[in-house]
């Protein structure tokens, strides 16, 4: 890869830990969202052009979302899968902020059968967006808070600050 041709990157504070944002150097898309220590996350790579000025829009509604002050968010996304995935990382965009839904909801969305439950938990644990893309937002048939990529701890503070269960104290 050139490094005309390399994603652009940069790094925000955030009470989630540092999150890395990756974007298509083309469109300025977002590309990924990163959590430190997240299951399949990424990592700065050789090559690739941190650029700061390029995240400004995604940086504020970061920031607005964990103050509690932003329930949508307004940014190009793109990201790169089998067409089951983008699939289910669509389905998750229709999860408003505040609510949860389960694996078998989201199957159900994008038409898969009842026994595609468990690719579709794969595609979610896949998602390269986190926070933006809100996995965060499905849960268990039985309600139980089942894994998430960022960390169960965080996905309990997502859900908590958007409301969806009380915190524990």
């Amino acid at each position: 890869m050139t490094t005309l041709n390399a994603l652009h990157w940069t790094e925000l504070d955030s009470p989630l830990g540092r999150i890395l944002l990756t974007a298509d150097p083309t469109t300025g898309a977002l590309t990924s969202l990163s959590v430190p220590g997240q299951k399949g996350g990424r990592t700065v790579q050789g090559g690739w052009r941190h650029d700061p000025a390029l995240f400004r829009a995604a940086e504020e509604q970061l920031a607005a979302y964990f103050a509690g002050e932003l329930k949508e968010f307004q940014l190009e996304l793109r990201s790169e899968g089998s067409e089951f995935r983008e699939r289910v990382w669509a389905a998750l965009g229709t999860v408003p902020y505040g609510a949860t839904t389960t694996y078998g909801e989201i199957a159900a969305r994008i038409g898969a059968s009842r026994a595609a439950v468990r690719a579709v938990g794969g595609a979610i644990g896949a998602n390269p967006l986190l926070i933006l893309r809100p996995c965060h937002r499905v849960i268990g048939a039985d309600g139980a808070l089942t894994g998430y990529a960022g960390g169960l701890d965080r996905k309990v503070r997502l859900l908590t600050l958007e409301g969806a269960i009380q915190g524990s104290a």
